[in-house]
């Protein structure tokens, strides 16, 4: 049922249909960490950054999969922090909504940042503040008509997004059988896989060198996860998104990778660049790389989009629970969060414009945004696991069980824990890894100062 929007309005509205939450998750996840960040990722890795996304995309299907059957256990949780809070307790919901919002937020400052990158392709001079300004408050507008606006805005920015990944696809797979020759001399060819190095040229530590951009790739996949409070029939639309839209996923990613690597050789990726716009530039499509580049910024805006939306969700949660000012809670007659949103929105802009003043603010982002979503994929896991020990019934009741949950969850918590020894191998991502205990402990004193607000709510409220 739909809640009407009204100058009264308390309670979220149910805005969002199958379609809207099928490219929301999409778009969620294919963001600058493709368009951009696989450019590092190509440069690490090689070739076998395509084993590196097949790995993790299919390590975060299983925590998909149990968090879709949590929020279903119960149509009451909202996003993942209720049952968070539900299973581990309030200070889950405290460490996840704003660990959360702050990976978020990350996100989005990385897309600015890449938009920055993106537009110095057509106007090499132009400030970086410029465009920047203009992708967030274009957001914050979209974010402000309503639950709708946003939702159709997305769909269509995903849907953008997923055609020019197919176009390329083809595109790539018709100069691989032509054999197409670059300007460079490089033939275009399902060798380059093996050709330049081997599939490992790095070895493997250069293969695991690919993990950290491939997880902040990946960034955003659990965004489904916020939309439960304002998903039409949510026990029909949920599980589609979560069982469609990560393999849709994992296909565009490995294809669309693979393709550009059989074009160009690894060793020609700049790291620095989008693979997906130099791969036309390289092979002489001047004019269609500029159509890709406007294609890559709009897909940033789409991911700011996305991630402005849901942090701003989170802190309205955080503020209905007495774990964040009130002034949070308060929505606009269209149904929105407009407080939360604003603040987003300003601090996606503060991040953004410090993102200008060093040169690896993409590298250092993605690091400690990748960190922290480790976090939060762990507690989601950790949740459902205490879940499948308390409430045995729900999980046979279940419509949409995880099969073997148990000791998947066990083999992917196993995976994260990996991740981070990984993280701290390399030098790149070591210095954010050892400050980003940090931002626990500053959420611990915090939570200390609130706890009395949680366990006695105002009765005003």
């Amino acid at each position: 049922m739909t809640t009407q929007a009204t100058a009264g309005t308390t309670e979220l509205e149910r805005g969002l249909s199958n379609r809207h939450i099928q490219l929301i998750a999409i778009g969620g996840a294919i963001g600058t960490g493709l368009f951009l960040g696989s450019g590092i990722g190509i440069h690490a890795s090689g070739p076998s950054i395509l084993l590196v996304y097949v790995v993790v995309g299919l390590m975060l299907f299983v925590m998909m999969r149990a968090m879709g059957e949590l929020l279903l256990s119960n149509l009451g949780y909202r996003t993942f922090q209720d049952f968070a809070a539900d299973y581990l307790g309030d200070w889950a919901r405290f460490f996840v909504g704003w660990t959360y919002w702050l990976c978020l937020l990350s996100i989005a400052a990385a897309d600015v940042v890449g938009i920055q990158t993106y537009a110095r392709f057509w106007w090499p001079e132009l400030p970086g503040w410029v465009p920047m300004t203009i992708a967030v408050v274009f957001v914050l507008g979209l974010n402000l008509v309503a639950v709708r606006a946003f939702g159709e805005a997305e769909f269509w920015f995903a849907l953008i997004k997923v055609v020019t990944i197919l176009v390329l696809i083809v595109v790539g797979v018709v100069l691989i059988v032509i054999g197409f020759t670059s300007p460079n001399g490089d033939q275009a060819s399902v060798t380059h896989l093996w050709d330049e190095g081997g599939f490992f040229p790095n070895g493997f530590v250069g293969f695991l060198g690919g993990f950290q951009i491939a997880i902040f790739a990946f960034a955003g996949i659990e965004l489904v996860g916020t939309t439960a409070a304002e998903a039409k029939d949510p026990e029909k639309n949920l599980p589609k998104a979560i069982n469609q839209v990560p393999l849709r996923i994992l296909f565009f990613y490995v294809l669309a990778l693979g393709v550009i690597v059989c074009v160009t050789p690894w060793t020609e990726v700049d790291p620095s660049e989008s693979p997906f716009v130099a791969l036309f530039t390289l092979v002489g499509f001047a004019g269609a790389a500029g159509v890709i580049n406007a294609v890559v910024i709009s897909s940033a805006t789409s991911a700011a989009n996305s991630g402005v939306f849901s942090s701003s969700r989170m802190v309205y949660g955080l503020a209905t629970t007495h774990q964040a000012p009130a002034v949070f809670s308060r929505l606009t007659r269209t149904a929105v969060p407009g407080f939360a949103l604003v603040l987003s929105c300003v601090i996606v802009l503060v991040s953004g414009s410090i993102g200008m003043i060093f040169d690896d603010a993409f590298q250092l982002i993605t690091t400690v945004s990748s960190i922290l979503f480790l976090f939060v994929w762990s507690v989601i896991l950790v949740a459902y696991l205490v879940y499948r020990r308390r409430r045995p019934d729900l999980h046979a009741s279940s419509t949409y069980r995880l099969r073997w949950g148990v000791p998947l969850c066990w083999l992917v918590l196993a995976f994260f824990g990996a991740m981070v020894v990984i993280l701290a191998l390399f030098e790149s991502t070591r210095v954010p890894l050892l400050w980003t205990p940090l931002w626990f402990v500053i959420l611990g004193g915090v939570y200390l100062v609130v706890r009395r607000r949680v366990a006695r709510p105002n009765p005003e409220r």
